[in-house]
């Protein structure tokens, strides 16, 4: 009997302990409570691991005397110092985020209104272990009216940040004081033993903050795709791509639900599409079709909603409820490069928008009258004097704006729907004292003369003759870079391209020498082929760098291709200021092809099949650029 007892208390204890560590495994740790300024967004994040889910019921409790609600998060500990954010706005005053109790461990969430605020403008989204609160009516002092929805740029300082006024209590470490966005920013992401430092008394500064577009339902029809959420839809210059033929759209500053990540649609018989998350702050939308310049991005009068569509096949009567017409036009003139078009409606207008390499199309589908005369004076003697407008068949019309090639283009949508800004950015042009000096470059290389109607490319094959580059047991960078630009233009040359080689054998060829032959050939592209290295020798990977805007789409097309062809980490796309692809005036860019400090990395880079593979996947990359162009 005393063996049985003792068998039952040790399996009640043996019981308990995993039962206390199971529970003990799903406390969720808060890292982070962070603002989305322009779409008055709150996002707690939680580490992920747990097996359950956070907060499975929102319950929101709501107080008078000051009004305000709350809400508890179970089995949570904040891991940050408690956040006490004042806000100077119509609607919400206050919002305290701290650990209420630690036995149990809850964390609660109490939010401080103006009496007349309704608490059925506040939406809770969960997207895994992320919680976030929507506000209806803006917390933020001063929203822009423009939403940014479309951009040429694959990548911009905007990215993640815009700027709100708030009043905080900041942190200041004994020994030395920090600006008040280090202090926030160290406050989201130190632990609770770590913020036992000196309080300040409130600052009021404006603090550079996250902000996104959240995508939380995708619905396929026929010929075209319905992505819902909420913020603002943003969406960047599309790439096409071969094998299979593909259109690929990416929407910055956008978090994807992980219920509709990665799962293939149809959408017509022949044409699939998927949505993911690309990066942590860029989602990507992947068309599979044969119709790839057929499909464009057409968004809602509210920007909440964004349909990509066969421009040819689809129907427009179902895009709009209200009609309008275009009411009033205005010209800006930024700089001797920037100018500005603004079409103003009388109800919010839904459009579509088609980017190819030498003009921008807006589809203006439920407006149906505009003053022809009013318009072509406006826009006369200005950037924008090549306009045209056609009538589609009932109702919408159709604006051309015929653009240089290499123009930077951006459009946006007033915060009513009832007006549209086109912004263009013309690329720079080289001074005669430039080309005069690029002319006399002093280099012995013969620039070769090219028939009209050939692409031309100069390969530079990075260091050479006295500068080995990066050096790794006997292994010299510069040989390797030659290696493969010369596999790179026996390919460009057996497709018809006219190449230009900055190096043919192993001399050494000064980086203003390499700028000076590329500027006399004056190539379409420039590519330099360099290979990485790290004093971390686990690092390995392709990156692509480019610093001009116009350079951007080479960088992104060609990076593309490597990244899908070579089995090595994705390492990404840099904004960098190297000389050569500064001071070229094509589009340049240089790709670091892997790490040589890396040595099961160094061993592929040495041989023949990765060579041969990164010379092909670079030969692919330019000719996905030029196909683009078309």
């Amino acid at each position: 009997m005393r063996r049985v007892f003792n068998f039952i208390l040790l399996f009640l204890l043996i019981t308990f302990t995993l039962c206390t560590k199971a529970f003990a495994g799903d406390v969720f740790k808060i890292t982070s409570a962070n603002f989305d300024t322009s779409n008055s967004v709150i996002i707690l994040t939680a580490l992920d691991g747990t097996n359950s889910q956070i907060m499975p019921e929102i319950k929101l409790v709501e107080m008078d005397n000051p009004k305000r609600a709350y809400f508890d998060i179970p089995s949570a500990v904040l891991t940050i110092p408690k956040q006490d954010w004042s806000f100077n706005s119509q609607g919400i005053k206050q919002i305290k985020i701290s650990q209420f109790t630690t036995n149990p461990d809850v964390v609660r969430v109490v939010m401080y209104f103006e009496d007349d605020y309704q608490l059925s403008n506040i939406k809770f989204l969960r997207m895994k272990n992320n919680i976030i609160l929507h506000f209806k009516n803006s917390i933020c002092e001063n929203n822009n009216y423009y939403q940014n929805t479309y951009r040429d740029e694959h990548s911009s300082s905007s990215d993640f940040y815009e700027y709100l006024t708030v009043t905080t209590p900041t942190i200041q470490k004994t020994e030395e004081k920090q600006d008040i966005a280090g202090q926030i920013q160290e406050a989201f992401n130190s632990t609770i033993e770590q913020a036992s430092q000196i309080l300040n008394p409130r600052e009021r500064k404006e603090l550079r903050l996250n902000t996104k577009y959240y995508i939380d339902k995708i619905t396929p029809k026929h010929n075209a795709v319905l992505f819902n959420g909420f913020g603002s839809v943003s969406i960047e210059k599309p790439m096409i791509l071969t094998n299979p033929s593909r259109i690929v759209f990416d929407m910055p500053n956008t978090l994807v639900s992980m219920d509709i990540r990665n799962k293939e649609y149809k959408i017509n018989d022949t044409d699939t599409v998927k949505v993911g998350q690309f990066v942590v702050n860029k989602a990507r939308v992947v068309i599979q079709t044969n119709n790839v310049e057929d499909y464009i991005p057409i968004y809602s009068s509210d920007n909440q909603s964004l349909l990509i569509a066969n421009k040819e096949r689809v129907d427009r009567e179902t895009l709009y409820s209200n009609k309008g017409d275009m009411i009033a036009y205005a010209n800006k003139k930024v700089d001797e490069q920037t100018n500005e078009m603004t079409l103003s409606f009388s109800h919010p207008v839904v459009h579509g928008l088609d980017r190819t390499n030498d003009k921008l199309v807006l589809y203006l589908y439920n407006i149906s009258k505009y003053n022809e005369y009013t318009f072509k004076n406006t826009f006369a003697k200005t950037a924008f004097a090549n306009a045209q407008v056609t009538l589609l068949p009932n109702t919408g019309m159709k604006l051309t704006l015929p653009l240089e090639q290499n123009t930077v283009v951006s459009t946006y949508l007033g915060a009513d729907g009832k007006v549209i800004k086109v912004k263009t950015v013309a690329p720079k042009k080289s001074t005669p004292k430039a080309a005069a000096a690029a002319a006399t470059g002093g280099t012995a290389v013969v620039i070769p003369v090219v028939p009209a109607g050939k692409h031309r490319v100069v390969i530079d094959a990075g260091h050479g003759g006295t500068d080995h580059g990066a050096i790794r047991d006997n292994t010299s960078e510069k040989d390797i870079t030659l290696d493969v630009s010369k596999k790179v233009e026996d390919l460009l040359k057996k497709q018809g391209y006219a190449v230009l080689m900055t190096r043919t054998g192993d001399s050494f060829v000064s980086l203003a020498d390499r700028v000076a032959m590329s500027e006399k050939f004056n190539p379409d592209i420039f590519v330099s082929i360099h290979v990485n290295s790290s004093v971390r020798p686990e690092i390995t990977g392709i990156e692509t760098h480019y610093y001009h805007q116009e350079s951007m789409q080479l960088a992104q097309t060609v990076h593309s291709s490597l990244a899908s062809a070579i089995d090595s980490k994705n390492r990404g796309l840099f904004k960098s200021k190297f000389y050569v692809i500064n001071h070229t005036t094509s589009p340049a860019i240089l790709v670091e092809i892997g790490f040589i400090s890396n040595d099961n990395e160094r061993a592929q880079l040495v041989s023949e099949k990765r060579k041969q593979a990164t010379a092909k996947a670079i030969v692919e990359g330019v000719n996905n650029y030029f196909k683009q162009l078309k």
